[in-house]
C-alpha cells in the first residue's frame, strides 16, 4: 500500500516520524498517486452496473499516464527548475522529464542572467573522410563518426566569430575573434551591416539539440552555473526510498502524482479514451464523455491560472509610474 493514500498525522508530516529525510512528506497529501488513480478507477468506474466492465488494468495504466501527460502539456506547466555548471565539452544533459524549456540563464556574481536562443547552428555531426572526400566505413559497413565537427571545434575552442561590445573601443558592434584574451577582426569597411541583433549580446548563447538530449552553449559559458527552467511531462521517477519498505534504488509508477484539483479530469480522461476506443458502444455516450472530458479541463485551467488578488495590486501599484 502507498503511503500516498493514507491520513498522515502532524509528526509523519513533519518530521517523517524521525527519518532521513525530514522533508520526504512535505507538500505530498495535496497529491495523489497514479497507483491511487487507477486503484480508484477500477473500482469505482468499472463493473456491473458502469458503462465499462472486465477491463484491463495495464489499458487504465497507460491511459492515466497519458492523461497526466496531457494535463502537463495542455494546463498544469508546473516549471521545474535545475542548476548545474556546464563543463568544457559546453553541454547541458536535459533531464530525463524534459519536455520544453521556459528560460536558461547564466548564475553569476549572485546574479540570473537570461541567455538568448542561437537560430543559426552551432553544433554539427561529421563523417570522417578520406583523400578523395568520400565517407569512410568500418568492417561493418557503419560509418565513422569524426570526434568533433569543424563547426563544433570552433565552437570549443572558441575560434567562431562573435561581437564585440566594447562602448569605449571603436571596435564596438564588430565582429571578431577571440583568442588568448585578445580581440582580431576582419577589415571594417561595411562589417557592421548586417549584425544579427537578435544574438546581440554580452552573454553566451544556447542552442538545444534534442536528438541528442543536450543544451550545447556557446565558449564563454564554461565552467559556468547555469539555470535551466522546464516544462515536465510528469513522467519522471522519483525515487522511493523514503517510503517504508521500499528498496533505495526502487523507482515504479507509484511515484507519479498529480495535484487532487485535477484527478476528476484523469478519471475522465481514462473513461474517454477507453470508451471511444470500446466496440458497440453508442456514439451519444462517447460525445457525453468527450463534453464533460473538455469540461473538467477547462476547469483544470481555471484553477491553475491562479490569479490572486495580491499579484493583481502589484501590477495596479505601478500603473500611475512616471516614465521619463
Amino acid at each position: 500500500m502507498s503511503l500516498y493514500n493514507k491520513y498522515l498525522s502532524d509528526l509523519q508530516y513533519y518530521s517523517n516520524n524521525g527519518n532521513v529525510p525530514e522533508d520526504a512528506n512535505w507538500g505530498s497529501y495535496q497529491y495523489i498517486s497514479l497507483e491511487d488513480i487507477v486503484n480508484n478507477f477500477m473500482l469505482m468506474y468499472q463493473g456491473d452496473h458502469e458503462l465499462m466492465n472486465n477491463l484491463n488494468r495495464y489499458k487504465v495504466l497507460f491511459y492515466a499516464k497519458r492523461g497526466i501527460q496531457e494535463l502537463n502539456y495542455d494546463a498544469m506547466k508546473e516549471i521545474k527548475i535545475l542548476q548545474q555548471t556546464v563543463g568544457p565539452n559546453l553541454k547541458f544533459v536535459l533531464p530525463s522529464d524534459y519536455v520544453n524549456w521556459v528560460r536558461i540563464s547564466l548564475y553569476k556574481d549572485g546574479l540570473i542572467l537570461p541567455l538568448t536562443e542561437n537560430i543559426q547552428i552551432n553544433f554539427a555531426k561529421e563523417y570522417v573522410q578520406d583523400n578523395n572526400f568520400k565517407v569512410v566505413v568500418d568492417e561493418n559497413g557503419v560509418v565513422i563518426d569524426a570526434e568533433n565537427s569543424e563547426l563544433d571545434f570552433d565552437r570549443l575552442n572558441n575560434i567562431q566569430k562573435s561581437i564585440y561590445l566594447n562602448p569605449s573601443s571603436p571596435y564596438h558592434n564588430m565582429f571578431g575573434w577571440e583568442y588568448g584574451g585578445n580581440w582580431y577582426f576582419d577589415y571594417n569597411v561595411g562589417s557592421r551591416y548586417g549584425l544579427n541583433t537578435e544574438t546581440a549580446n554580452q552573454n553566451p548563447t544556447f542552442k538545444i539539440d534534442k536528438k541528442s538530449g543536450v543544451i550545447n552553449f556557446s565558449n564563454e559559458m564554461a565552467y559556468q552555473s547555469c539555470i535551466l527552467e522546464y516544462i515536465s511531462d510528469g513522467m519522471e521517477y522519483t525515487s522511493t526510498a523514503n517510503l517504508p519498505g521500499m528498496p533505495v534504488a526502487s523507482r515504479n509508477d507509484s511515484a507519479i502524482s498529480v495535484n487532487k484539483m485535477f484527478e476528476n479530469y484523469i478519471y475522465s480522461f481514462i473513461k474517454y479514451s477507453i470508451l471511444s476506443n470500446k466496440l458497440n458502444v453508442q456514439e451519444y455516450i462517447v460525445a457525453r464523455s468527450r463534453k464533460e472530458m473538455s469540461a473538467l479541463l477547462r476547469n483544470a485551467r481555471i484553477r491553475i491560472s491562479n490569479i490572486h488578488p495580491g499579484r493583481l495590486l502589484m501590477n495596479m501599484r505601478g500603473q500611475n509610474k512616471m516614465i521619463k
